[in-house]
């Protein structure tokens, strides 16, 4: 039988997303609240989030991304969304937190190879800032990483990202920072801190305005 010449032809090929790595550490998942109350998701990121960053990262201001990569970036490469989704839950390591409506921040931590130390960095969305989700990251990033061997978070921001540095003081980790070329390098152990002085950085959160990006 001739091929129908007025059919169309699908020649899109369906790709399935990652597979889910064995040593995906989904006992960290948690349900928990903004400093307004309302209720949100945290888990450790998956390779099939890649959606899901894509259209977090189209919904941030230019200001947002720019503090968070420290140049203009309007969309992420597929490469980058690879790099961003797919970690090894050992050197490096992410949580998401989500809404009803979509993702709303993203925390994470690369170590530094041969070190105890970690880089950490976070986002949110800026309908969500000012709500304790940066504290929040820091954190859950911080009960992830002291098992792992990691003792030591550093982190880079903008000198007059005063919202940052506000959620790093605030946290009751012993923070060190220098700046340099209009870059602050902030250094500070990681370790296990009393319930009551969580509960006291959010307070100072409130008091500040701050929180993240």
């Amino acid at each position: 039988m001739s091929e129908d010449p007025t059919a169309q032809r699908d020649d899109r090929v369906d790709v399935a997303p990652p597979a889910l790595p064995a040593n995906y550490p989904g006992h960290l998942a948690r349900d928990v609240r903004s400093i307004n109350g309302k209720v949100l998701h945290l888990r450790p990121i998956r390779p099939s989030d890649a959606h899901l960053l894509v259209e977090f990262h189209s919904g941030l201001s230019p200001d947002s991304i720019y503090r968070r990569y420290f140049s203009v970036h309007p969309e992420l490469s597929t490469a980058e969304v690879a790099h961003l989704t797919q970690v090894d839950y050992v050197e490096r390591f992410a949580f998401i937190v989500e809404s009803d409506e979509g993702l709303v921040g993203v925390g994470r931590f690369d170590r530094i190879p041969g070190t105890s130390t970690a880089e950490a960095a976070f986002i949110v969305s800026d309908t969500y800032q000012h709500q304790g989700i940066g504290l929040m990251l820091l954190y859950n990033l911080a009960d992830a990483a002291r098992p792992l061997g990691i003792t030591t978070f550093t982190a880079e921001t903008q000198a007059d990202n005063r919202s940052m540095m506000g959620v790093f003081e605030a946290s009751g980790f012993p923070v060190t920072a220098h700046i340099e070329d209009e870059v602050i390098t902030a250094s500070f152990p990681i370790k296990e801190i009393d319930q009551s002085i969580i509960t006291r950085a959010r307070r100072r959160l409130i008091a500040y305005g701050a929180d993240e990006e």
